[in-house]
């Protein structure tokens, strides 16, 4: 992830900064003794428990430092944006021609796409079809499997 800004919803945020405290208030200082006990017991290049704990050690930092990133450079989706106009942190149902069943998503920014759960990137390629759009309009999507069309049922 580079300096580059990211959306984030209200809630999303909340989420990354309760799981920045979890760990560097509980994780961070459990390895820290970790890595001390492992120390105690002597020839550090064989000694697995301190290899262990270097490795998560690497991890839990790294994990930090991504989080940090993402709430340097968030963006908190507020709903100011014009009426019935799909933005970033709105839901959207969609309707794909051919099918029977509507689908609805909210349009998130990349740190908390999660497709599976109707939560869709501004920067996936449905994601910026409907940007800009509104109610009864029709955007055309490129996807791996070939083209679709949706129609915009609802914005809210």
């Amino acid at each position: 992830m580079g300096d580059e800004v990211q959306y984030i919803t209200p809630e999303g945020k909340l989420q990354l900064e309760r799981e920045l405290k979890e760990l560097l208030e509980v994780k961070r200082p459990a390895l820290a003794a970790k890595l001390q006990e492992a120390i105690k017991m002597g020839d550090l290049s064989e000694n697995a428990d301190y290899i262990d704990a270097k490795e998560q050690q690497g991890f839990l930092e790294g994990q930090i430092r991504e989080i940090e990133n993402t709430l340097r450079y968030a963006v908190v989706i507020e709903d100011s944006g014009p009426k019935g106009v799909v933005s970033v942190g709105n839901e959207v149902t969609i309707q794909e021609e051919g099918e029977d069943e509507p689908e609805t998503y909210r349009i998130v920014g990349a740190a908390e796409a999660d497709p599976a759960h109707g939560r869709i990137s501004n920067e996936s390629p449905l994601g910026r079809a409907l940007l800009n759009k509104r109610k009864g309009d029709k955007v055309r999507v490129e996807a791996p499997g070939g083209e679709s069309i949706f129609k915009i049922i609802a914005v809210k």
